[in-house]
């Protein structure tokens, strides 16, 4: 049985659901008793100064008609009640009920009456029969407690206050509970909308689709995923294109010498060469279309691990002027065979901090390359420092790359003349190779070219901070 799972935007929806229910709920709660608390300290605070305002209307001796009828007038007037005392023979008269002075105030309290103390009371009354929310005011002459004056008010009247109050809230509080899961709901729409474009264009491109994008219109979080989202499916996409390309570049110039191995070797077997003179030039022709086989392998190899970071770049403190001239030596005898110049302008004073192999593979790259398309003129190698550690400059009078094949000129298998290029042996490796080694050595390699002129390589690296 598959397992219950609860989306992300049920999640987020139960989430909001949830808390502005609990919400709801406690500030109702709070709300309720800090009410009822709130209006009994209110209620409490009047009984209070209407029976202090009550009591300085006394003015000493046994309580007189005419002060009884006052407070009999104001509780004909206020909400509370309010009695005034001085037997227990008058409050039986005054009330509907038996009732005596005892009853109303203990012992304890008639002490703290006798100190002038103002009691507050919130109790059940057995006499009144309900609970009530009580304050007594004494009534002193000198040391004698002549009376009190009760003021109470039922407790069941305050209830029945916040009992219309929680109604009110109640009906209050499920309102705003369906208006806010409502509104919850289209905001957990309008969050999680992006998320589930991002997702269908996740399972699209784990199928294979890079060309899938999400609008990235917010300017929040979702919108920074959505950008980075559409950032690596482009990069994917650019990635899975190089490779496809990789690969036909690969097949192309495998193809190649495997057809030309094909088809010399088929013509020895079948015994179509018959003289012995034959035989050895087409045995030539197969060993040249394998070394060239095994030029490319090996430098599909070298940019591989160069790519993963598998062959570890050894820096060590270098002469850059001395690797350069010890490298260039036997090229002399070339570019001598051909009638061309080779001359060099180094700064002996650059050391920089690299790996003496790799750069001389880079230096080998460019040579065989600016060697290979100069039939006239020469190459000259210039070794000067630079405003970013130093530039090494190596120019030729070749045949030059035209302006719309610069910008690829670094691409793996990229050539400008192809036909030449088969015929010399080149695998459009090098200068990919080249670069990824420089890039990894700080550096740059800048290519300028005019066609027809000849062309420039320029390699800027830093240079090591001597102490002085």
């Amino acid at each position: 049985m598959k397992p219950f799972k609860l989306s992300l935007t049920l999640k987020i929806w139960l989430t909001m659901s949830l808390s502005i229910l609990i919400t709801i709920i406690f500030s109702f709660l709070l709300s309720n008793l800090f009410y009822e608390k709130l209006y009994l300290k209110t209620v409490e605070k009047s009984l209070f100064r209407e029976g202090q305002n009550l009591a300085s209307d006394y003015t000493g001796g046994p309580l007189t008609g005419e002060f009884k009828e006052k407070i009999e007038w104001y509780n004909s007037k206020t909400e509370s009640e309010v009695f005034a005392v001085n037997n227990p023979r008058e409050l039986s008269a005054c009330l509907p009920y038996e009732i005596d002075y005892e009853t109303l105030i203990g012992e304890e309290e008639r002490k703290r009456l006798l100190e002038g103390e103002i009691i507050r009371k919130v109790d059940y009354e057995e006499r009144f029969d309900r609970k009530v929310l009580a304050v007594i005011v004494p009534l002193l002459d000198e040391n004698r407690l002549e009376g009190i004056i009760y003021l109470y008010v039922p407790l069941a009247t305050i209830s029945e206050l916040t009992n219309d109050f929680s109604y009110m809230w109640l009906v209050a509080g499920i309102l705003f509970l369906i208006v806010s899961i409502y509104i919850g709901t289209l905001l957990v729409k309008k969050l999680t909308k992006p998320l589930l474009e991002i997702k269908a264009a996740a399972r699209r491109v784990s199928d294979g689709d890079y060309s899938a994008r999400v609008s990235a219109s917010e300017n929040d979080e979702i919108g920074e995923l959505a950008s980075a989202f559409n950032q690596m499916s482009s990069s994917i996409q650019r990635e899975d294109e190089r490779n496809k390309e990789f690969l036909a570049n690969v097949s192309h110039e495998l193809r190649t010498p495997l057809s030309y191995i094909n088809g010399y070797s088929e013509a020895l077997l079948t015994g179509i060469v018959k003289t012995e003179e034959e035989q050895k030039k087409y045995l030539s022709l197969i060993h040249r279309e394998s070394k060239r086989m095994n030029r490319i392998v090996g430098d599909l190899l070298e940019l591989s691990r160069l790519d993963m970071d598998v062959y570890q770049i050894i820096k060590t403190p270098l002469p850059l002027a001395q690797l350069i001239e010890d490298a260039l030596q036997k090229y002399t005898l070339t570019a001598q065979d051909k009638g061309l110049f080779l001359k060099f302008n180094l700064d002996p004073d650059i050391i920089i901090e690299g790996d003496e192999g790799r750069i001389e593979q880079v230096l080998q790259n460019i040579m065989d390359n600016a060697l290979r398309y100069t039939e006239k003129g020469g190459i000259s190698v210039k070794l000067e420092k630079h405003e970013e550690g130093c530039v090494l400059e190596i120019s030729d009078t070749g045949i030059g790359i035209p302006k719309e094949d610069l910008a690829h000129i670094k691409e793996r298998f990229f050539r400008v003349n192809k036909a030449r290029t088969r015929r010399d042996g080149g695998t459009g490796l090098g200068l990919a190779i080249s670069d990824k080694i420089v890039r990894l050595h700080g550096g740059r390699l800048v290519i300028d070219s005019v066609f027809g002129e000849g062309t420039t390589v320029r390699i800027i690296l830093p240079v090591m901070e001597l102490n002085q």
